[in-house]
């Protein structure tokens, strides 16, 4: 018997604990159980998110998050700025286009991200009302600047809506003092629950933007969700398990600390890149996410090595997309992973290499990943 060990950026491994709490009964949604529990779990999320700015809670994907971000909080007067530097940056790209928006999609080669000063040079001719990013670029293992994007656009009266979808709770994310506007996440990345949930932080700056539009939403109106918010309430029914999971899931993030969380995270991508390297392993991008790992399958082996993975070993990673698909596969650091986690898969992947014929010394990958992991805290 094989147990399955999901190394996938979403959805992640989701521990125990916030299972068994998301197996007792549910209760009713409208009561002040309820609404003392939301208290409860946005107090907590603001630690996560380091805001003072109140966190909505909206049923759905990490995606209906971000389209309730970009169709009720950009300005219809002026340009929105999308970067896209993958799957999802060309994502926003669509979703802006559905609601009518004047787009000026900035393309940058896969494995790269926009920089502030190209942010900085279209925000200076004063054409624009909105930036979005995405923080950690799933689909190529990539990171972007967002620190000095933020500095730049909090300069002007545009706002920033960031994609931190699988950043928050994974890199370096200080939102006011960045001075990120709107920061986007899902509940199946490092907050380790299962998919269904959608977070959104939304500044002073952001809300008098929102309030200025009529935007042609019903279930995403960023306005609904706060109203209800003010009452520590979800304006339609609220999905009682998974916010149940949340509080307690939260917790554990908590009583780790955010920092800790996310030194922890970049101390496993450490090892994972420099195991892949001691294998003769490419990794993907030029700007490395902490939060995944993009690495290169070397020559004659495809797709069936990440099969043969889950099948003898039972570890899950992900394909590569689109350009990179059957090239590469990608390695989640996110949530509920750990040292152990991290050098039993590098051995898994040591073994299906040499299942493939691929010559390395059995034993280098793990090694290496066990110099860097000493430095757990």
């Amino acid at each position: 018997m094989i147990k399955s060990r999901l190394f996938t950026p979403g959805p992640t491994d989701v521990p125990a604990e916030v299972l068994i709490e998301m197996a007792k009964p549910i209760f009713h949604h409208r009561t002040q159980q309820f609404q003392d529990m939301l208290v409860r779990v946005n107090a907590g999320l603001k630690k996560i998110f380091l805001t003072a700015n109140d966190v909505l809670t909206i049923p759905g994907s990490g995606t209906a998050g971000m389209e309730a971000a970009i169709a009720c909080a950009v300005p219809r007067d002026k340009k929105v700025l999308v970067a896209n530097s993958g799957k999802f940056g060309e994502r926003w790209v669509k979703v802006a286009k559905v609601y009518g928006l004047n787009v000026d999609e900035v393309k940058t080669e896969w494995g790269t991200s926009i920089t502030a000063e190209a942010v900085k040079a279209k925000l200076d001719t004063g054409a624009y009302g909105a930036v979005v990013v995405v923080y950690s670029e799933t689909s190529t293992a990539t990171a972007c600047d967002l620190q000095a994007i933020a500095k730049v656009v909090a300069a002007t009266d545009a706002i920033l809506i960031a994609d931190c979808i699988t950043a928050l709770g994974t890199l370096p994310l200080k939102t006011d003092e960045w001075g990120v506007d709107i920061v986007g996440a899902g509940s199946q990345k490092a907050l380790m629950l299962p998919p269904g949930l959608a977070f959104l932080s939304v500044s002073p700056k952001a809300w008098a933007c929102v309030e200025k539009i009529t935007a042609p939403t019903f279930y995403l109106s960023l306005k609904a969700y706060r109203k209800a918010l003010a009452d520590n309430d979800l304006p339609y029914t609220a999905p009682v398990t998974l916010i149940r999971g949340l509080e307690v899931a939260v917790n554990m993030i908590n009583a780790v600390g955010i920092e800790k969380v996310w030194s922890r995270c970049a101390l496993l991508a450490k090892a994972t890149r420099a195991a892949a390297e001691a294998l003769g392993l490419k990794i993907f991008s030029r700007q490395p996410a902490d939060s995944v790992t993009g690495i290169m399958y070397p020559a004659g082996v495809d797709d069936s090595f990440r099969k043969a993975l889950v099948k003898k070993y039972g570890c899950n990673v992900a394909v590569g997309q689109d350009e990179l698909k059957g090239k590469c596969f990608r390695v989640s650091h996110l949530g509920y992973v750990d040292p152990l986690d991290t050098i039993g898969l590098i051995a898994a992947i040591e073994y299906t290499l040499l299942d493939a014929g691929v010559k390395i010394n059995l034993g280098a990958g793990v090694t290496a990943a066990v110099q860097v992991l000493r430095d757990w805290k």
